[in-house]
């Protein structure tokens, strides 16, 4: 019995345990086969984990290191202003359709320039990056007018921005298949908002690993 109440009292020498909740319990007999149990005390502290800051602080649409240090505030800004998202690794630029063209039409329209400059002057940032382009409409027609249409206003895309990206890009028309949003609302009736979103032609910029 004198010899466990030293070694407590030796643990209350030790530093950070000095204001611990030690409790003794003394009893006759053998301890095996009784429960082990374990209490918290009632003043003990607590750890508790918190987000560091509102999402938006947790996550950015380019990594810095993948721009050269010259360019980062412009990319940062021409992103922005693009409603540039980053999916996968990949960040995407959704260019509306009806600012690009006229209605059935794959001729770019005089007043998509300034968007077009935007996105020229971002692919400018990410010289050895993996350029597509894809071309996507609404649900309106069949699916094989759409797949057409939607690859020429792509290629439309990718010839004007080839020239001051210095290289070739690719292009793709996915017709309706892959729509960000609804083109009918759940009772079947149009969705004429959804289907404005899905008229789109997406530039998709993937950076390569450490560039």
């Amino acid at each position: 019995m004198r010899s466990l109440l030293l070694a407590v009292a030796a643990l209350a020498t030790i530093p950070g345990l000095a204001t611990a909740d030690v409790r003794v319990r003394v009893m006759k007999g053998s301890a095996i086969g009784m429960a082990s149990t374990f209490e918290r005390a009632a003043n003990a502290p607590r750890s508790t984990f918190d987000k560091a800051g509102p999402e938006s602080t947790l996550s950015s649409v380019f990594v810095a290191s993948e721009v050269a240090p010259a360019r980062i505030e412009t990319t940062r800004t021409l992103l922005s202003e693009l409603n540039a998202r980053r999916s996968e690794g990949t960040i995407v630029v959704d260019l509306p359709a009806d600012v690009l063209f006229d209605f059935d039409k794959a001729t770019i329209r005089p007043d998509a320039e300034p968007a077009l400059t935007k996105a020229a002057e971002v692919l400018k940032s990410y010289p050895t990056a993996l350029v597509t382009i894809g071309g996507h409409t609404d649900s309106k027609g069949d699916d094989a007018y759409n797949d057409a249409l939607s690859l020429r206003r792509a290629k439309a895309v990718a010839d004007r921005l080839a020239g001051p990206a210095g290289r070739t890009l690719a292009s793709e028309g996915f017709g309706e298949k892959q729509p960000v949003a609804p083109n009918a609302h759940p009772d079947g009736s149009d969705d004429p908002y959804g289907r404005q979103k899905n008229r789109r032609v997406e530039i998709r910029i993937t950076p390569k690993a450490g560039g």
